[in-house]
C-alpha cells in the first residue's frame, strides 16, 4: 500500500470536444433502507453516519438486476426527447454488477430500449461511468457517433456481504444516464476541456470479488465462505482515493485551461462524506462547489455520478454551458477525471 501511495501510476490525459449534454435520467429502487434498519445486523446507526455521511441508501427488490435500472434511467433520460431514440447509435455502459457474464448487459438494455446501435459495457467499478463517459466522448470526437447513450449502474447489494458489518452499509443501488450529441467542434464549445483515465492494479487486492470469474469458479464451499462477496480494505482505499483524486483533479483542471474557480460544480464519486470533504478540504473550495447525495443513496458506484449529475441538473444548479468536474475512483484500482463543459 506504501508504495501505491507515493508512486502513484501516471494517467493517460487527453481532451474530446464536439458533443453537448441534451438530456439525463436517474432510477434507484424505491425500498429505501435506513441506518436504524441495519441495527439488528450489528451495526450501529450513529456509526455509519460519522464514518461515511450516510443516512440510507436504496436496495432493489428480489428479482431487480441491473439492466433494470439501467433501461429505466434510460428511458428517464428520454421522456422529454422521445424522438431522439431511434436516433441513437451507440450505447455505453458502465457497470460492474452485470446480469450476467454473458451475454453484456448493454446488449439486454439495448434490446430493452429498442435501439439500433452497438452496445457495450466498461468495467472499471467506481470509475465505471467516466470510463464510459470518455470512451463515448472519442466516438463523438471521432464522428463515429452522432447520439450516445451513456449510463452508469450498479446493484451493489447483490455482491456486497450483509455479515460485513463495516461494508454493508456503504453501499446503495442506483443508475444514471445521459444522451449526448455531436456538434460542430470549437475552441469555446462543448465537450470535455481534459480528461484523464488511469489505473494501477497493484492494488487490486484492496477492493475485489474473489469468486467471480475464471481464476476461482464457484463452488459450494466457495459460497460457504462468502467468496462470492465483495471484500474492501476501507482504510487503505480511504487514503489513496484521496491523495489520488486531489492530485488528478488538479492535473485534469489544469490542463484544461480554466481554474479552480472556473468550474461551477464538482461531482466526486459519492463514496464516503470524509473523502469528499478531504479533497475538498486539500482544494480549498467552498462546500457549495460540491453536490453530495451519499447521504441518501449511499456509494451507487458506477450510478453514482450519473445520478448526482441529473439530481444538480434538475435543481438548476448546472445546464447547458455550465462547466462541471467528474471524478470517479475505486475498484482496480482505477480512476478517472473530466473537465466537462456541458
Amino acid at each position: 500500500m506504501s508504495d501505491i501511495l507515493t508512486s502513484p501510476r501516471v494517467a493517460r490525459f487527453g481532451q474530446s470536444l464536439g458533443f453537448r449534454l441534451i438530456s439525463l435520467g436517474a432510477e434507484v429502487p424505491p425500498r429505501v433502507v435506513t441506518n436504524a434498519e441495519l441495527a439488528h445486523l450489528g451495526c450501529d446507526p450513529e456509526w455509519i453516519l460519522t464514518r461515511s455521511g450516510i443516512r440510507e441508501r436504496r436496495h432493489a427488490d428480489p428479482g431487480v438486476a441491473t439492466s433494470d435500472l439501467a433501461v429505466a434511467a434510460a428511458e428517464a433520460a428520454f421522456a422529454d426527447h422521445p424522438d431522439l431514440r431511434e436516433r441513437v447509435d451507440l450505447l455505453v455502459l458502465g457497470t460492474f454488477t452485470p446480469d450476467t457474464c454473458i451475454p453484456s448487459t448493454a446488449c439486454l438494455v439495448q434490446e430493452r430500449l429498442g435501439i439500433m446501435a452497438p452496445a457495450m459495457d466498461v468495467t472499471a467499478a467506481c470509475a465505471g461511468f467516466a470510463y464510459a463517459l470518455v470512451t463515448a466522448a472519442q466516438f463523438l470526437a471521432s464522428a463515429s457517433s452522432d447520439l450516445a447513450l451513456v449510463i452508469g449502474a450498479d446493484t451493489n447489494s447483490r455482491v456486497v456481504n450483509p455479515r460485513d458489518l463495516k461494508t454493508w452499509p456503504l453501499f446503495g443501488d442506483g443508475a444514471g444516464a445521459v444522451l449526448l450529441e455531436r456538434v460542430e467542434a470549437g475552441p469555446d464549445g462543448p465537450g470535455l476541456l481534459a480528461w484523464s483515465l488511469g489505473s494501477d492494479g497493484r492494488g487490486g487486492d484492496l477492493l475485489v470479488c474473489p469468486m467471480s470469474g475464471s481464476r476461482q469458479p464457484a463452488t459450494e464451499a466457495g459460497v460457504a465462505a462468502g467468496e462470492q462477496f465483495m471484500k474492501m480494505d476501507g482504510r487503505a482505499v480511504f487514503k489513496w482515493a484521496i491523495r489520488l483524486a486531489e492530485d488528478n483533479i488538479r492535473q485534469v483542471v489544469t490542463r484544461s485551461g480554466v481554474s479552480l474557480e472556473a468550474v461551477d460544480l464538482f461531482v466526486l464519486h459519492q463514496a464516503n462524506l470524509r473523502i469528499i470533504e478531504g479533497i475538498r478540504g486539500a482544494l480549498d473550495l467552498p462546500e457549495d462547489r460540491f453536490l453530495v447525495n451519499l447521504d441518501r443513496y449511499g456509494n451507487t458506484s458506477s450510478g453514482s455520478i450519473p445520478l448526482a449529475l441529473d439530481e444538480a441538473w434538475r435543481a438548476n444548479r448546472i445546464g447547458p454551458g455550465s462547466t462541471v468536474l467528474v471524478c470517479g475512483f475505486g475498484g482496480g484500482l482505477a480512476w478517472g477525471s473530466a473537465v466537462w463543459k456541458l
